[in-house]
């Protein structure tokens, strides 16, 4: 391990001495990157450079700090002891560059600037990017970054100012909302009942070809070894894919019997919702930094928010389920627009 610089100093008190001469905040950055990912190659991945880019600026920051942070095995790195006091001075580091950052956007009290939201692939494509002109007329000079994923984002360390998911938060530091709830059922295209027939049981339903979403946040694996014990996948399942748009456009296709949202029925006229007793309900969770809720144009993203996922507008956002085919009768709100009319034909 490479010696200490200063000898008869105690390393805390070195390593905090070289802390504050640091200049390259950039390369503390990739630190925590590489600390958090497990791997320089993880690491690499996640911020987007090359892993001999992330190396050098590794060994780059060793050289700064003065000692040996990580030992390098063919099972990833591991932390020295002297890495392990730098995670956590740099820790701190970051969070003040964030209070820093939030203080500077609380600074600005006009509704101008950018808010950055970060959603799940599904409800982003499908409900708030639609939905979002009615924000943008009000609100013209704010610029809405709209990060569509399955994988959450954190919002503690500024990686977006909102954040929609499916499931809560565990960060005792941030604002939790409860939005509403999403149900999704089994649904088939006009197409694919045309061809194959509709299934009304469960024992009919394990005849048929069967589309699924398998990402971060959707439980699919869970879900189909609840619901289908001891079948193998290939066996019932035709397709598999990432992201909610390919798996609505499989099932809007005629590709298989697909999981969909309630709410699909009423932004789509060409897919049906199938009468299974096999059904999944998601909380959806807002989440944000407790500073957010004083800068303006991040208050008011998040209040219209709200108002866009309001179970009491919105009935298939609602605790209790409601079957798609009674959602006109209990929804009282404006005509929703068909937004994929043109495509689903």
């Amino acid at each position: 391990m490479r010696q200490l610089a200063e000898r008869g100093v105690p390393r805390q008190e070195h390593l905090a001495g070289s802390l504050q001469r640091l200049t390259d905040w950039d390369a503390a950055r990739i630190f925590l990157e590489v600390v958090r990912s497990g791997s320089f190659r993880s690491a690499a991945e996640r911020i987007g450079q090359s892993i001999n880019l992330v190396r050098r600026r590794i060994d780059d920051f060793e050289r700064q700090i003065g000692a040996t942070l990580f030992t390098r095995d063919v099972h990833g790195t591991r932390l020295t002891d002297e890495g392990a006091l730098v995670v956590s001075a740099v820790e701190r580091m970051e969070a003040a560059s964030f209070d820093l950052l939030r203080a500077r956007g609380s600074v600005t009290q006009t509704l101008t600037g950018e808010v950055r939201v970060a959603v799940t692939e599904g409800l982003g494509t499908f409900w708030l990017a639609p939905r979002l002109v009615e924000f943008q007329q009000a609100y013209p000079n704010l610029l809405v970054d709209l990060n569509c994923a399955m994988k959450s984002a954190d919002v503690q360390r500024h990686e977006a100012d909102i954040s929609i998911q499916l499931s809560r938060p565990t960060s005792l530091d941030m604002k939790v909302v409860k939005l509403g709830r999403m149900h999704v059922m089994f649904f088939a295209s006009e197409k694919y009942i045309e061809t194959f027939g509709a299934p009304h049981t469960y024992q009919q339903l394990l005849k048929h070809r069967i589309v699924m979403q398998f990402a971060e946040q959707t439980g699919a694996k869970e879900i189909f070894e609840s619901w289908f014990p001891g079948i193998p996948q290939q066996d019932l399942v035709v397709m598999r894919t990432n992201v909610s748009s390919a798996n609505y456009w499989a099932v809007a296709k005629g590709a298989g019997i697909g999981l969909l949202p309630t709410y699909a029925f009423a932004l789509s006229s060409k897919i049906v919702p199938l009468d299974i007793d096999l059904r999944r309900p998601f909380d959806i969770w807002l989440s944000y930094h407790p500073d957010s809720n004083r800068i303006p144009r991040i208050r008011c993203m998040i209040d219209w928010i709200i108002e866009a996922f309001n179970p009491n507008k919105f009935p298939w956002f609602r605790d209790d389920f409601v079957h798609p085919n009674d959602l006109k009768a209990v929804y009282k709100g404006e005509p929703l627009i068909n937004q994929f009319e043109g495509f689903t034909s």
